[in-house]
């Protein structure tokens, strides 16, 4: 019943709603497989935990093809307004009123295996049931899901601008946590001078490589 500690629990609880949407956390990545049969509507419910999908994690494994997407309005009444369905190959999505929907429909592909990962909006671990996560701290005892000392320090931040002091130092740290955070929530791409197989080498003896004098300054 303290008021100091109710606002303090409806500040972390904004403070970590919002972090949800500031950077795709690997902590709260979750996987989603939508498997179609012909009688399907096309149209799917997503996860009760979903924020938003990741982007270009998107696959039909059935075809071992990207998913194609996400559809603008414009591209959905395209395809419809053409009726492509039989010269549709790949299967595509927008969300719509939070669902998923897939196109070609009417019909749908039968024995479609779509997947993709997306950011659940749950960050807490729930102190009496350790298999539920929510996105509301309920308990003291309940675990927050993201790095302590970034969200104690959102938290601070937060506290202060409730209470009309000065928060320009608590936001400049809390910034400066952010920022080293999401940066190291996964690793970084080693960049290869060689070709890979998906995207054109950075070395290229045809097209950016002089004849002679490489190497040397």
């Amino acid at each position: 019943t303290d008021e100091t500690f109710i606002q303090l629990q409806e500040l972390l609880d904004a403070a970590g709603q919002e972090l949800v949407e500031l950077h795709p956390w690997q902590i709260l990545t979750q996987t989603h497989q939508i498997l179609t049969t012909e009688a399907d509507s096309g149209v799917y419910p997503l996860p009760d935990d979903y924020s938003y999908m990741i982007d270009q994690t998107g696959w039909e494994h059935k075809n071992r093809v990207a998913l194609g997407g996400p559809l603008s309005p414009q591209d959905w009444t395209y395809l419809a307004g053409r009726d492509l369905v039989s010269q549709s190959i790949y299967a595509s999505f927008r969300e719509v009123d939070g669902q998923f929907a897939i196109y070609p429909q009417d019909p749908v592909p039968d024995g479609l295996d779509i997947n993709f990962e997306y950011i659940s909006r749950n960050w807490v671990q729930q102190n009496t049931d350790p298999v539920t996560y929510s996105d509301v701290v309920a308990s003291g005892g309940d675990l927050v899901l993201y790095e302590p000392i970034m969200i104690v320090k959102f938290l601070k931040c937060k506290f202060l601008e409730a209470k009309g002091f000065d928060s320009s130092s608590a936001r400049l740290e809390f910034e400066n946590m952010f920022n080293s955070r999401s940066g190291k929530d996964t690793g970084a791409a080693i960049l290869s001078a060689s070709r890979s197989g998906r995207r054109f080498p950075y070395l290229d003896a045809f097209n950016n490589t002089p004849d002679t004098g490489y190497g040397s300054t």
